[in-house]
């Protein structure tokens, strides 16, 4: 039987994108990465990450917002944000 495409993966987690923001992670795990691109430049016709903002958040629906947030960071590319979210939410969901 064919398995259903969940969509983006990356590194073995799914990678969700909402205007600006973007969720890495699922839901059913107890954490999460949320980036939100605050800052971009035009580079011909696309538009870059200037500065990221990277958060490690728990997902549990009885905490507050600002309980949720375990770990916080700004980088300065996607690619910088993307490389700390893998690390950050492997050690977060091994325990470490």
């Amino acid at each position: 039987m064919a398995q259903k495409n969940e969509g983006l993966m990356y590194k073995n987690h799914p990678l969700r994108r909402i205007g600006n923001m973007l969720y890495y992670g699922s839901m059913a795990d107890p954490y999460i990465i949320f980036m939100q691109v605050k800052e971009s430049r035009k580079e011909k016709d696309l538009d870059l990450a200037t500065k990221v903002s990277v958060e490690l958040q728990r997902t549990a629906p009885d905490l507050k917002s600002r309980d949720r947030v375990v770990k916080r960071s700004e980088k300065d590319s996607l690619y910088s944000a993307m490389d700390i979210s893998a690390i950050w939410l492997e050690r977060a969901l091994a325990g470490k």
